[in-house]
């Protein structure tokens, strides 16, 4: 099951990545342009908020199922905040694409609440952009590089 598990949230994380780049893409350009907000914009909002929370779940499901929390009982929290590499997949890694994830939210519910494009493209872009540095910032570069 782990194998499954972590191969579903290594190969999500790209759905994740191209949509989020879309959503945050759209929002800058359409409001660096004073576009009109339309629906294709809502859905493709909606669409990466749907996305994200689908990776969070499986990547709390694969933190959960990885032994994590014997490796910090065994070797203490300090000896993992030690290892750059236990550091990164136990605390870092996962905390910060909470964030994210908390971000893009935070984004999508404010945007709904304006009634006008301009407000609605700021938030957006604003909530959507921290979000994406965020996830650009801890992706295991290593690995999708390899």
């Amino acid at each position: 099951m782990f194998d499954t598990v972590k191969f579903l949230h290594s190969y999500w994380a790209y759905l994740v990545f191209v949509v989020l780049l879309i959503s945050t893409l759209n929002a800058l350009i359409k409001f660096a342009g004073n576009k009109e907000f339309k629906a294709f914009d809502f859905r493709i909002s909606l669409f990466t908020l749907i996305v994200s929370h689908i990776q969070l779940l499986i990547g709390l499901v694969l933190y959960f199922s990885a032994d994590y929390f014997s490796v910090i009982s065994e070797t203490g929290m300090g000896e993992v905040m030690k290892n750059s590499t236990l550091r990164s997949n136990i605390v870092e890694h996962p905390l910060t694409m909470i964030i994210a994830v908390v971000l893009i939210t935070i984004g999508y519910s404010k945007h709904k609440k304006k009634l006008t494009s301009r407000p609605k493209f700021k938030l957006l872009a604003i909530f959507y952009t921290i979000a994406f540095i965020l996830v650009l910032a801890k992706i295991p570069w290593d690995v999708w590089l390899a």
